[in-house]
């Protein structure tokens, strides 16, 4: 099996977060639509810090 990912970039297996963007255009969050610190080419979803927090509460109280 090789360890090419040629053209599958986009497959962040093994990871929480996608990469931090260096600059503009950065993605808009799925939630507020407010500005992430994603980039815009990113393909999947993108939540700001806020929302990006209020979903940790969210999920960390559902016990």
């Amino acid at each position: 099996m090789s360890d090419d990912v040629t053209g599958r970039d986009y497959c962040l297996v093994g990871t929480d977060h996608p990469p931090k963007a260096d600059g503009p255009p950065y993605a808009a969050c799925v939630l507020c639509q407010e500005p992430t610190e994603y980039p815009e080419s990113y393909k999947g979803i993108t939540l700001c810090p806020v929302c990006e927090w209020r979903e940790a509460e969210r999920t960390s109280c559902s016990g």
